[in-house]
């Protein structure tokens, strides 16, 4: 029975919290960890850089200490970031200050990173949004990093292209894909054993390899 998942699942998430500056650390962590786990690593410099200019507008022109939460989620094959505080009238401002301006670079930066961006008002809070773009094909799609990519080009050198490049969108084509795989790594342990090398002691160096790269960083 495969264990392989269908698509990648990104549950929507809230997180509460008080607009400090001490709190800005936490909150590009968290962002690390979560985008991590939803397979947008690439993603992770960009919305650190929007939650933090996000949250410094709110401290800067709602007040330090200001109840504000931070809403993640995706919509359709963007990552969506919203930061929600109590303040109706501070609206954020796309300003366009000169090299020896000491603010106003806030919502500039979030324009400059952002596909879009937007403020959404209701009659006791705003929400401050911006969308960020991915290379999603659909929302649980998986991101194929350069070793993904390596390994379907190796598929495919075995004639196993279409079942990885074609199938894979449903939960049939999954299990055939990692049949697929797992005949590829059969072969390449036959291979490592022919030479007089330990096909255990390989895995276990592959396994440790693997797992140092998808580990979250905190």
């Amino acid at each position: 029975m495969t264990d392989c998942r269908f698509g990648v699942p990104r549950k929507s998430w809230k997180l509460a919290f008080l607009a400090d500056p001490e709190e800005v650390a936490e909150l590009r962590r968290v962002m690390r960890l979560h985008l991590d786990l939803w397979g947008l690593s690439e993603l992770v410099d960009a919305a650190q850089l929007c939650v933090s200019e996000l949250t410094a507008n709110v401290i800067k022109h709602v007040g330090a200490g200001t109840p504000t939460t931070l809403a993640v989620s995706m919509n359709g094959t963007r990552l969506r970031l919203e930061v929600r505080d109590p303040e109706c009238r501070a609206l954020p401002t796309l300003l366009s200050p000169d090299a020896n301006s000491e603010g106003g670079r806030g919502m500039a930066l979030v324009d400059a990173v952002a596909e879009r961006w937007g403020v959404l008002l209701s009659e006791d809070y705003k929400v401050t949004w911006c969308e960020l773009a991915t290379t999603l094909a659909v929302a649980d799609d998986h991101v194929a990093g350069p070793r993904v990519a390596r390994a379907e080009t190796l598929l495919g050198l075995y004639g196993k292209a279409n079942v990885v490049g074609e199938v894979t969108r449903t939960r049939l084509g999954v299990a055939i894909a990692e049949e697929a795989v797992v005949d590829v790594i059969t072969d390449l342990l036959h291979w490592l054993s022919a030479h007089g090398c330990d096909p255990e002691a390989s895995l276990d160096r592959a396994q440790t390899h693997f797992e140092a790269e998808v580990q979250p960083i905190s």
